[in-house]
């Protein structure tokens, strides 16, 4: 049993996430086991098994129901749940709406949904409006209709959902957010961020292998390709921003002070799928005369209300090594995750030249990675996973608003229609909503550092 499990096992680390919800302290809550959290999983794939992995691995949560229409997930996640020692789940997936018979069981408290991105708003909708904490993965909407809806029904029902978004918790992310709370930046004046990753493989796959080197797509494909393709046939839209926008708009201290106003987007012509089918299934593949609408480089620029400007890039279906693209950027220096570079007024090493940021991460450290960061690096994704979910169950079990609430989801999402609103009308500004309906200038920022547990 390896060091991670052996502590949240004996351990039961409660709390980390909390710390990150408002007004309160790293203090551990009730891990007596009869106070558990029961869990249930709405998508057992690859992402949603990670999830399940690490439930399994505490003790404070009973993973209750399992629910996918692929029965070949169930059977996996069922044995997972066997493996740990778990009660075996109540199981549904005979059709697309059996979820909904998962929802009205008693004995879930929480859902986590990890689904594809169509299915999101209306399971996490529906979620809510069945009592339950929600947890959702991203991106969490694809319209603007599906981001009002999160935030209509959180409010009617006065239930939380949470977006998972992981970058947040990077530790380089935590660290350079722990450097902003400290004012070492100065007062911000522009950011950089987005989706950089090549995801040809993702996107096609012949059925082989889950992240072959395969031409199909939809029913012929497997895993993300059965559905995550079709939207880059049908929209011209940064379809994935929130691994980018999300760890910004924590720093420029959106929905808390500061609100997103507009944006404008641009795309270039897509050619990279098309070229990827040719080469991995010759020029004569049928899905050869597939028409992708998708641009494959999108670029966005979101005015804020505090005068900060944020640009974001989706790139996803050219050949390119994988960066998020972070650059956060003050009046007394920055720091660019491409270069894995800093460079502060008067404090660094030279003048006009660049130091290398580990130091700096290091000096500036976020006090949870500082404290758990041994126990969270194989959770999946370097550590981030064990820390969203922890921060997930925290607040669902206190049913408290979580760090990443449902206006963050929304404001997040909104980045999709409002970007392909303004790539069809050649770049025309497109104005964001007030998803807070004017709360944010008295909503505060949460505290994400504090300087004892």
């Amino acid at each position: 049993m390896n060091s991670r499990r052996k502590f949240i096992r004996k351990s039961a680390l409660i709390g980390a996430g909390t710390a990150l919800a408002p007004n309160l302290t790293y203090s551990m809550f009730d891990t007596n086991q009869n106070n558990k959290l029961n869990v249930a999983l709405i998508g057992a794939g690859l992402r949603g098994t990670n999830h399940l992995e690490n439930l399994l691995l505490r003790k404070d949560v009973n993973v209750t129901a399992v629910c996918d229409i692929d029965a070949d997930r169930i059977a996996i996640a069922k044995d997972k749940i066997a493996k740990a020692g778990g009660k075996a789940p109540k199981t549904f997936g005979s059709n697309d709406l059996d979820y909904r018979n998962l929802l009205a069981l008693k004995e879930v408290d929480a859902v986590i949904i990890a689904t594809p991105w169509l299915w999101h708003v209306r399971m996490t909708v529906d979620a809510m409006k069945a009592g339950k904490y929600a947890g959702v993965e991203v991106s969490a909407a694809n319209t603007m209709e599906e981001c009002w809806d999160l935030v209509n029904v959180h409010e009617q029902t006065g239930n939380h959902m949470m977006i998972l978004e992981n970058v947040n918790y990077r530790r380089d992310i935590m660290a350079v957010l722990n450097m902003v709370k400290q004012n070492v930046f100065g007062e911000l004046v522009h950011f950089r961020c987005g989706y950089q990753h090549d995801l040809r493989h993702v996107k096609f796959n012949d059925g082989k292998t889950a992240y072959g080197k395969g031409a199909e797509f939809g029913e012929k494909g497997i895993s993300e390709a059965r559905w995550r393709t079709e939207h880059s046939v049908k929209r011209n839209a940064d379809v994935y921003p929130t691994h980018g926008v999300g760890p910004i708009a924590v720093m420029a201290d959106i929905n808390r002070g500061n609100r997103f106003v507009s944006m404008t987007s641009h795309a270039t012509k897509g050619i990279g799928l098309h070229n990827y089918i040719v080469q991995v299934g010759g020029e004569d593949h049928p899905n050869t005369k597939v028409k992708f609408r998708q641009g494959d480089v999108i670029t966005s620029t979101i005015d804020t209300a505090n005068g900060e400007t944020i640009i974001i890039t989706h790139d996803c279906n050219l050949p390119r090594p994988y960066s998020l693209g972070f650059r956060v950027q003050g009046a007394n220096g920055l720091w660019e995750n491409d270069g894995d570079r800093i460079y502060i007024e008067g404090q660094s090493k030279e003048a006009h030249s660049w130091d290398a940021d580990t130091e700096w991460l290091k000096k500036y450290d976020h006090p949870l990675w500082q404290k758990f960061g041994e126990y969270a690096l194989d959770a999946g994704h370097g550590g981030m996973d064990f820390f969203v979910l922890n921060s997930f169950v925290e607040s669902a079990k206190a049913n408290i608003a979580p760090p990443l609430d449902a206006y963050d989801a929304a404001a997040w999402s909104a980045v999709t229609p409002l970007s392909e609103a303004s790539i069809a009308n050649n770049g025309e500004p497109q104005d964001f909503p007030d998803f807070t309906r004017g709360m944010w200038i008295k909503r505060q920022p949460y505290q994400w550092i504090k300087e004892s547990y």
